[in-house]
């Protein structure tokens, strides 16, 4: 038995008929293609599918594809504008708020959330934020550090960021 789901991602609009069980991790690697999600534990435990669903960050090994039929998935990939990245790409770039990479993508995701909601967060609001998500090279100082940067790129209008690149 499957089920027809339609689901935003990034902005496409992509139809596919999935098995119910199916989870939506699952559903954004293998269906959509977008492999910037990272499978890490599918218990919730790590953080590295951290996506945005309808704005608000999701782990997605807990949510079911047809859950997120009909809504809006941002992942990594969809953050960055052409060749430009997101302000919180770029200060984990520009602050190596990453060492092996794998829960970058999660650490990104959840980071996105917290600033919308939070411009300007001190360190121990960040650190509060990006809990859930496990990072086992960096130490946590470097995502901080990285967080406050997008925090700061983000809170300048957008003219006098693309002047500062």
């Amino acid at each position: 038995m499957t089920k027809n789901v339609t689901i935003t991602v990034n902005g496409v609009e992509r139809r596919a008929s999935v098995e119910p069980r199916l989870l939506l991790v699952h559903f954004l690697r293998e269906n959509a293609g977008l492999t910037g999600t990272h499978v890490g534990c599918e218990t919730s435990l790590c953080g590295a599918c951290t996506v945005l669903l309808d704005g608000r960050a999701v782990k997605s090994c807990t949510v079911l594809a047809v859950q997120a039929d009909g809504r809006n998935i941002t992942t990594v990939e969809g953050l960055a504008s052409g060749d430009q990245l997101h302000a919180i790409q770029e200060g984990f770039w520009e602050e190596h708020g990453l060492q092996c990479g794998f829960c970058t993508p999660g650490m990104i995701m959840c980071s996105h959330d917290l600033l919308e909601h939070h411009p300007n967060p001190s360190d121990s609001e960040i650190r509060e934020g990006i809990n859930g998500n496990l990072c086992r090279c960096t130490g946590y100082q470097h995502i901080v550090a990285a967080v406050k940067n997008a925090a700061q790129k983000m809170s300048r209008p957008t003219a006098a960021r693309a002047g500062a690149r």
